[in-house]
């Protein structure tokens, strides 16, 4: 299904802000301006101003207008949000800090999956990496194999806050390939890494899937930090 005119005008509008067209304290067209802007009814921006308000990124006052907030109080978590961040401008500071915000979870994540992972969540996981491997040389898919790889492990942990975070690994990683420009060397390269986690969950061991995550992570993170200069 097609989004709604809200929505779509919501996209737009959100993309504008995290990319900085619109600066946070800055206040934003007016419903006529943005109507006729999108070509669409003064209703159907009001309800997309209504979704944005809703994500922490604009705040309404009558008699004043619609003011961009600061990052503070955007809901960064969101999978909109974080979506629209993807076709910005490379951001290194907010890419450093998603993978530090992985790193603060997906090691408890692999731990716990290593406890409680039935055999079809094994299965799940292995299917992940063998999808890895045989999309090396495809990036796209490669990236995807990735996510559902990373993805497959919080599902296996069977905790739901866990497992809702699985939009952030993807957005981390879509982001990341911007500053890596992988090649199939590379992705090969880092198969085995993936394959140790695995072993590690499909061996019940959850002490050493822990720190094979971490390491896993942690390397890719000071990988990043490498090629932004940071």
């Amino acid at each position: 299904m097609s989004p709604s005119l809200p929505v779509q005008v919501a996209k737009e509008l959100g993309r504008r802000i995290v990319a900085g067209t619109y600066t946070p304290g800055s206040l934003i067209d007016d419903e006529n301006r943005l109507a006729e802007r999108f070509q669409v009814s003064r209703v159907v921006v009001r309800d997309a101003v209504k979704i944005l308000v809703g994500k922490g990124l604009l705040d309404v006052r009558r008699g004043i207008g619609t003011r961009v907030k600061t990052r503070d109080n955007w809901a960064l978590l969101d999978d909109d949000v974080l979506a629209w961040h993807l076709s910005a401008p490379l951001n290194p500071e907010f890419l450093t800090q998603l993978m530090e915000f992985r790193l603060a979870f997906e090691p408890k994540a692999a731990s716990v999956a290593a406890q409680r992972a039935t055999p079809e969540d094994i299965k799940a996981i292995e299917d992940a990496l063998n999808e890895m491997q045989s999309s090396v040389s495809d990036l796209d898919k490669f990236v995807i194999a990735d996510a559902h790889f990373h993805g497959a492990i919080l599902r296996a942990s069977h905790n739901e806050l866990f497992i809702s975070m699985e939009c952030v690994i993807f957005s981390a990683l879509l982001v990341s390939i911007k500053v890596t420009n992988q090649s199939a060397e590379s992705n090969h390269a880092s198969i085995p890494f993936h394959k140790e986690v695995f072993d590690a969950i499909s061996q019940g061991d959850s002490d050493k899937a822990l720190a094979l995550t971490e390491n896993l992570l942690a390397d890719a993170k000071a990988n990043l930090a490498k090629l932004m200069n940071i």
